[in-house]
């Protein structure tokens, strides 16, 4: 009787329940494909824009959205190339580039899961830089925005590696920047997308030339473990086991009250050593010298000394001319010599001296990139400002090798005739 009744009982719920269980789980299904579809649809589309940059020997390509989210990147680089000539040779940059452009550009699109159609505008570095690299980069991205009927913003390169901070942390205008590259030393003050103001400039070699050159005359490719690295970074690794102390090397422009910057004098202070040493051990070839490892050390420590103090000018002369509320106390340190180490612990002890924030991009964001000029392409695009839609104004755009940044203060700052009482000390 009972297993007659359990049958039953079975039997019923097979019919009547297990199709109802069947169509709401069918409406479950269907309500949430729904639900996907209406908030995907009721969500904005992101904003985005592709960013080109060619303008020394890194070919790079981005995509990015307004929130600074990097959708997808391709960077190759012609470093190794370069090392093997001793310095970047512009004919073989500019056909290295025109080589690469196309699946620099194709692979970060591809990697952003984004079609040409789909971009909101395209970005390009337009100057500073090498005139036979920013060609090529200029020629494409304007073919590019032209065919795909795409607004098309010119970017300045400096301006892009100041700007980068903002796209991982919350920076606001007005601050202070300080851009210490291959090409490229200033001191500059960001009140807003558009107005810039120098504060100081290098008036000879860059401090990554400095450091490039000084490893070359030291052959430190000579080395195993720095064969492949950069001269800035073959310094910076040999330095950390050397003393900065051993040798003594002048400080520039000490005499003079304003924030100019000058790698001249350490350079030639290095070589002058050098030749003296080997002449004293008869070095000759590609023999590496016994006290390179404090020669590096000196050399770099020669180098920040004199970035730190022009910094700690500029930021007595900023708090004299009232240029920055109390509350905007910011330094933001970019481009490619910003990634040494030491470099960073020195800026960060004089921050802390004066009442500064300190900001920096992380290391791959400090080399150029296409992320960069992408971001920088995003920042105008919200703003629109600088963004260039008729055919005639994209055609007419060229290139620059070398470009201000914006209003020039040096002059100002000289009048101003600086007094520091107390330098900042760092080991």
């Amino acid at each position: 009787m009972k297993e007659s009744v359990m049958a039953a009982y079975v039997g019923n719920f097979c019919k009547f329940t297990l199709p109802r269980i069947k169509f709401l789980s069918r409406v479950d299904t269907y309500c949430h494909y729904a639900k996907s579809i209406t908030s995907a649809v009721s969500q904005p589309r992101k904003q985005l824009v592709l960013g080109i940059e060619t303008s020394c020997d890194d070919t790079g390509a981005a995509v990015v959205n307004e929130d600074g989210e990097i959708l997808g990147e391709e960077l190759q680089s012609q470093h190794k190339i370069h090392l093997l000539h001793g310095g970047i040779i512009p004919p073989i940059a500019n056909r290295l580039h025109a080589e690469r452009i196309v699946n620099v550009v194709n692979t970060a699109l591809e990697r952003s899961g984004v079609s040409l159609n789909e971009l909101d505008a395209i970005a390009t570095t337009v100057k500073p830089g090498l005139p036979l690299s920013l060609c090529v980069g200029v020629q494409y991205g304007k073919k590019l925005a032209l065919s795909a009927n795409k607004p098309f913003i010119p970017v300045h390169h400096m301006e892009a590696h100041a700007l980068t901070i903002r796209m991982i942390e919350k920076v606001e205008f007005p601050f202070l920047v300080l851009l210490i590259s291959g090409g490229h030393s200033l001191l500059v003050l960001a009140r807003t997308l558009d107005d810039w103001s120098i504060i100081g400039k290098c008036i000879d070699d860059a401090p990554g030339e400095a450091l490039d050159k000084g490893a070359r005359r030291l052959k430190l490719r000579n080395i195993p473990e720095c064969s492949s690295m950069c001269g800035g970074q073959a310094i910076e690794y040999l330095a950390r086991e050397g003393n900065p102390r051993a040798f003594e090397f002048p400080t520039p422009m000490w005499r003079y009250r304003d924030c100019t910057f000058s790698f001249s004098g350490l350079k030639y202070t290095l070589k002058r050593t050098i030749e003296k040493l080997e002449k004293e051990y008869e070095i000759d070839g590609g023999r590496i010298l016994p006290q390179v490892k404090d020669l590096c050390a000196s050399y770099q420590y020669g180098i920040t000394k004199h970035l730190v103090r022009q910094t700690q000018k500029a930021m007595v002369y900023i708090e004299t001319r009232n240029l920055l509320p109390k509350e905007n106390f910011t330094l933001v340190v970019s481009g490619g010599v910003a990634c040494n180490q030491y470099i960073r612990e020195a800026l960060s002890l004089l921050c802390t001296k004066m009442g500064y924030k300190l900001f920096y991009p992380p290391p791959k964001l400090c080399t150029d990139n296409g992320i960069m000029i992408a971001w920088n392409g995003m920042e105008r695009w919200k703003a629109k400002s600088g963004i260039l839609y008729n055919k005639d104004d994209i055609e007419a755009v060229g290139f620059q090798s070398k470009c201000p940044i914006g209003e020039d203060l040096t002059e100002d700052v000289r009048t101003l005739g600086i007094k520091i009482k107390s330098w900042v000390k760092f080991r």
